[in-house]
């Protein structure tokens, strides 16, 4: 049907036909069209996710991942994983859709990508998670052996993460170190045979760091079956963002902290809490 043009302007609303309304309708259309644009333009965002983890007192993609030399070693049960961030790619840039999306997704976090990594060259980040995480094993074996007692000179210990890289996996090498060699002294399980995951960095004195990314490691710890959750106590408040039901967090300062935490775990004691 055709309609006289004079008749169907009459019959409009007059809001659509005043000059205010075409006036915004056509600062609308740049404003909506850099939108758009901005919409699908990548940004200098990462986006992170939990990650995989690590059993240290078994193997990891078919090979052991401790390996201990010049010490009588035992039989352990229960597991003390490691775990991580997943995070995407230094040369990866994703869209304001991508980073509105991870943030409305608490088992996804943004963050500016010079924060995760300093290196923007993906090769170098890599070489620098991977030095990074050989000297989170040394200090591991150093703060493990010092807590025993032992010599490194006489007992030796090899790890093996496969491509894990960064220093959070410290604390967890230590305990699978001290588990392997003497567990809770009395002959039992230092973990009691639960599934105890964990992250902290570790100096050669046994003090836990903070490392960040707390509560997608909790969600990779729950997904990995863990029950019990060790954290640096500086941390707590972003381990109780979003915790996992039925995961247990127990906050420490250094190994001692760890072990004891373990043993009351064990006992029925007194266990530390966020």
């Amino acid at each position: 049907m055709c309609l006289d043009a004079g008749v169907a302007s009459q019959n409009l609303p007059p809001v659509l036909t005043s000059p205010r309304a075409r006036a915004l309708g056509l600062c609308a259309l740049p404003v909506l069209a850099l939108f758009a644009v901005a919409a699908f333009v990548p940004l200098p965002f990462t986006l992170e996710s939990p990650g995989r983890t690590a059993d240290t007192l078994g193997e990891y993609n078919g090979a052991q991942v401790l390996t201990i030399t010049g010490a009588p070693l035992r039989e352990t049960s229960g597991q003390l994983r490691v775990v991580t961030v997943e995070a995407t790619p230094p040369q990866q840039r994703n869209s304001l859709w991508d980073a509105l999306a991870a943030w409305a997704d608490p088992e996804r976090a943004v963050l500016p990508t010079e924060e995760v990594f300093p290196q923007s060259d993906p090769a170098k980040a890599n070489q620098v998670t991977l030095q990074q995480m050989t000297q989170s094993q040394d200090s591991a074996a150093l703060a493990a052996l010092g807590y025993l007692h032992l010599s490194p000179d006489q007992v030796k210990v090899m790890v093996d993460l496969g491509d894990i890289g960064g220093p959070s996996g410290g604390q967890m090498l230590a305990l699978g170190i001290i588990d392997k060699i003497a567990g809770n002294g009395r002959g039992g399980d230092l973990t009691g045979g639960r599934n105890v995951a964990g992250t902290g960095t570790i100096d050669a004195d046994g003090r836990v760091g903070q490392v960040g990314g707390i509560p997608l490691k909790t969600r990779a710890a729950k997904q990995a079956g863990a029950t019990v959750f060790l954290l640096p106590r500086s941390e707590c408040a972003q381990g109780k963002v979003n915790t996992p039901d039925g995961l247990q967090l127990i906050p420490v300062d250094t190994l001692s902290d760890s072990v004891a935490a373990l043993e009351a775990l064990d006992s029925g004691g007194a266990v530390p809490h966020c």
